[in-house]
């Protein structure tokens, strides 16, 4: 975790902070000044309590607090928003004993960070999320380690009902890592090979990990995670617009029935300048762009070569070319003519 400040408020909390320091030398110890000896591994602070623990909560991953729980609570409840925006918190009683995960537990890590800890100083770890407690699939966490999307973040608490009080879950999934869930499944949930199947399971809730859109009722009680699988191939101008670009993609994941957040990058042929709108559609986006050797691209065989693509580019294809040799995997978009000045191909990555 990349940011975490420990806040201690007494003396023995300030001793437990720089022990806390010693196993994890990344995180930052706070303590009020009033109890300074000058030690410059603890940051002092002269606010007070009420005022420095908003700071910290606001500016850190985790926050952990070495005093009572009610305590915490009272000061960080009138600053809390969401699950996916606020950091993960967890207090440590004075003696030690216990190491509670009081916010984010699952999206924050505070449940993961709390049971590290724990196992470190030799504690009791203190976990109340249901999927932990009753040893079941976190809804809210498949795939989180592989940096897989969710659809729709307001089917994840139905479905995580459904989970704990073990109603029938199904699972389909046709892309991705398969190793997102390392032990057996739970009883209640069913792995099926295709959507059709999955569709006439009987299930209560649903799991769907794939790249392609579906349009069917049983979405409303569906968890959909896009892996990113795909990588888009752009044939352009030096002059291609970012809406041109834009318009083109969405017209083809539509027509293909793909996700664009699954989209891993986009990757076309390295020119001497790099086109401004695949830039600017890259940054409005958040996915990276790629550039291969014309050289490279002349390599690869592609359904659809083209003599004018040679004339002009010199290799017979970019975007099928592109988006293959990126992926080392296979077309499922084969290349799309949004004339003058745009083709786009999709292909998957290898899995």
């Amino acid at each position: 975790m990349e940011k975490v400040a420990i806040l201690a408020i007494t003396k023995n909390g300030i001793k437990m902070g720089l022990s806390l320091k010693n196993l994890f030398p990344d995180w930052k110890v706070f303590a009020p000044s009033k109890f300074s000896d000058n030690n410059e591994v603890i940051e002092w602070y002269n606010d007070s309590t009420s005022i420095k623990i908003v700071d910290l909560f606001k500016s850190n991953n985790a926050l952990i607090c070495l005093f009572s729980l009610g305590a915490v609570i009272r000061l960080i409840a009138p600053h809390i928003k969401d699950k996916k925006t606020d950091p993960a918190v967890i207090v440590i009683d004075d003696k030690a004993q216990f190491v509670i995960s009081v916010l984010s537990g699952h999206l924050g890590g505070a449940n993961e960070l709390s049971n590290d800890i724990a196992q470190k100083i030799n504690a009791v770890p203190v976990i109340t999320t249901a999927a932990d407690v009753n040893k079941t699939i976190a809804v809210d966490l498949v795939g989180k380690e592989f940096g897989w999307r969710i659809d729709d973040d307001d089917t994840v608490t139905k479905v995580s009902a459904f989970m704990v009080n073990k109603e029938k879950i199904g699972v389909f999934q046709n892309v991705g890592n398969r190793d997102w869930w390392k032990k057996e499944f739970p009883r209640n949930v069913f792995k099926y090979d295709s959507f059709d199947e999955l569709k006439n399971s009987q299930s209560k809730g649903f799991l769907i990990i794939s790249d392609q859109v579906f349009d069917d009722k049983i979405l409303e009680n569906t968890v959909v995670y896009r892996p990113q699988t795909l990588v888009v191939g752009v044939g352009l101008h030096w002059d291609t617009s970012k809406e041109t670009i834009k318009s083109g993609l969405e017209t083809s994941l539509q027509k293909f029935n793909l996700s664009y957040k699954s989209i891993a990058r986009f990757v076309s042929i390295k020119k001497e300048k790099d086109i401004v709108g695949l830039i600017e559609l890259g940054k409005e986006m958040n996915i990276p762009v790629e550039y291969i050797d014309r050289e490279e691209l002349s390599t690869i065989d592609t359904p659809n070569p083209s003599k004018t693509v040679q004339t002009f580019e010199g290799t017979p294809s970019v975007s099928e070319a592109a988006a293959i040799k990126s992926s080392q995997g296979e077309l499922v978009v084969e290349k799309q003519k949004f004339p003058p000045n745009l083709t786009i191909a999709i292909a998957r990555i290898q899995n």
